[in-house]
């Protein structure tokens, strides 16, 4: 059984009144949710809020729920749109970014090499690369955040992103790419690398 499978049967048993199931879907789903809306709405207190309010929109929303996205889909959508809300409730908004050519995403050679970053020990150790890339990616478009968040912290395909993001694959190609060039630009400094050479 795969775990859509198992999502789907425990969204089903849920759609019968059953609770345990949804509460088996918050346990498993709980702090991958969280870890999404931390990357747009930065104070703890508050993530829990919008988490929460995210899981009671699913919960309100479980009968219109048909299983033709996986459930974690379905869940990314109502928690990204919660977020918005919210900051929007704050007279703040998500940033937003404009699309660019997503070719360039195909020359990317080195593209692997962001999640290798801190494959060697010293760079491992290093509070301030770790802080670097966490400011950089704070300071990305909601967007571009969204899109390499997917893609290096969830390990999500081009494929899931795609569907996840609601958006062709060449702009999840073209998001992830612009992510990476931003984090590199931040890093060179730090790694003492040339501006022609990313890492």
């Amino acid at each position: 059984m795969s775990e859509r499978d198992v999502d789907q049967e425990l969204v089903s048993r849920a759609q019968r009144g059953e609770k345990h199931a949804f509460e088996l879907l918050v346990a498993k789903y709980q702090r991958r949710l969280t870890r999404l809306i931390s990357r747009m709405v930065h104070d703890p207190a508050e993530v829990e809020d919008v988490a929460q309010e995210a899981f009671i929109k699913a919960y309100r929303a479980l009968p219109q729920f048909r299983g033709e996205s996986a459930f974690y889909t379905w869940l990314y959508r109502i928690g990204v749109n919660s977020a918005k809300n919210f900051l929007a409730t704050q007279g703040r908004r998500a940033p937003t970014s404009t699309e660019k050519d997503a070719d360039e995403a195909e020359t990317f050679d080195d593209a692997d090499q962001l999640r290798d970053i801190n494959t060697p020990e010293s760079l491992l150790m290093s509070r301030q690369v770790a802080e670097t890339v966490n400011s950089a990616m704070e300071k990305l478009p909601e967007e571009l955040r969204a899109a390499i968040t997917l893609r290096e912290v969830e390990g999500l395909s081009y494929d899931e992103i795609a569907v996840m993001m609601n958006c062709p694959i060449g702009t999840v190609r073209s998001r992830i790419f612009r992510a990476r060039e931003a984090i590199a630009a931040e890093l060179r400094p730090l790694l003492g690398t040339q501006k022609d050479r990313r890492w």
